[in-house]
Formats: C-alpha cells, sequence, structure tokens
C-alpha cells in the first residue's frame, strides 16, 4: 500500500527523485565500466547537475517526517566497492582534490576524492531507492531529503565543481594555435 497519495505532491516530488537517483546511479555505472570514452566528464557533469536540481528541489519542501519515526529495513545496502574502485582507476591521477570542509564555520582544507564523492552520492540514491522500490515512498523522500541536508548534496556539489574544472582544463588548456584553428573552425562551419 502507498504511503503518499498519489496525484499529491509529495507523491510527484518522489517520483521525480526516484527518476534522478536511477539516471545519476545509470550514468556512473555506465562511466565507470569504460562504456562512454571521451564523453565520461561531460555526463557526469549534465548527470551530477541534474541529480543537485532534484536536490534543490528536495531543500524547498517541507520537512519530510515518516508516520514511524524508525527506519523500516530495506535490505542489505548496496555494495559500491567496485564502482569507487572503476571510478578511482579512471581518474587515476587527477582523482583527489582539496576543499574547504565548511566555508561557513572557517578555513580548513580536507583531502576529498571524486570517486569517493561519486560513491557516497550514489549509496545513499540507492538506500532511498530501496525503500521506495520496496513501497515506501514516505520513508524514501525522508532519506534523500536528509541525506541531500547531511551528505549526498554537498559531496555532489563538490563532486560537480571539480568535474566542471577538469573538463574547462581539457577543453581551455590548449595550444594557442590549436585553439584559434579550433575558434575558425567553429565559426567557419
Amino acid at each position: 500500500m502507498s504511503e503518499i497519495t498519489p496525484g499529491s505532491d509529495l507523491r510527484e516530488v518522489a517520483d521525480q527523485v526516484s527518476v534522478q537517483a536511477r539516471t545519476f546511479l545509470s550514468t556512473v555505472t555506465q562511466v565507470a565500466s569504460g562504456g562512454m570514452p571521451g564523453a565520461e566528464l561531460s555526463l557526469l557533469v549534465l548527470a551530477t547537475s541534474d541529480l543537485l536540481a532534484a536536490g534543490a528541489r528536495l531543500a524547498a519542501i517541507v520537512d519530510v517526517v515518516p508516520k514511524e519515526r524508525y527506519e523500516p529495513d530495506a535490505g542489505p545496502d548496496t555494495d559500491l566497492d567496485p564502482l569507487r574502485e572503476a571510478l578511482s582507476k579512471m581518474f587515476d591521477g587527477f582523482d583527489d582534490y582539496t576543499e574547504v570542509v565548511d566555508p561557513v564555520l572557517g578555513e580548513d582544507v580536507g583531502a576529498a576524492s571524486l570517486s569517493g564523492d561519486l560513491a557516497c552520492v550514489a549509496e545513499a540514491l540507492a538506500k532511498g531507492l530501496q525503500h521506495f522500490d520496496g513501497g515506501h515512498e514516505l520513508e524514501a523522500l525522508w532519506w534523500w531529503q536528509f541525506s541531500y541536508f547531511s551528505l549526498w548534496g554537498e559531496r555532489a556539489a563538490s563532486a560537480l565543481r571539480v568535474l566542471q574544472v577538469l573538463l574547462a582544463h581539457l577543453r581551455l588548456d590548449v595550444e594557442d594555435d590549436v585553439a584559434a584553428e579550433a575558434e575558425y573552425d567553429a565559426l567557419h562551419s
């Protein structure tokens, strides 16, 4: 039996987040498997941006509170170590980065990794999908909202920034003659 009334605003949000979560998981899995050669960074920028838009929607709604004050067992956690390891191999040489831990509370910096960030986001989304697919839509929505604020929103935002910077370096850090030729070709095609 559904916990959220069909046609309600919460049902719409839950359905949209479940679609975005599945799309993100599918894209990250395909990229990690090597199935998207040459398009990895661009696809991850798109998937992460779209997911953060879904997260913004979660932030904009009132706090979701399930009727039961305990989390039903959604089953075993998804093992995302293989995904993390595959991403780490793919990002070899530029996986690790430095970030400001909490830009509001101070200037402390810490170490992070792109593979760790993406796997962390995937793990939180997968747990929400377990609840959603088990018929506990309200619990899934609560989990996605809670973990957006406490975990995956920040990790996805950090990953997006690193992905965008990497993509910018690949596109902009070229020899002047190569850039001029590409600009000429773009303007005259």
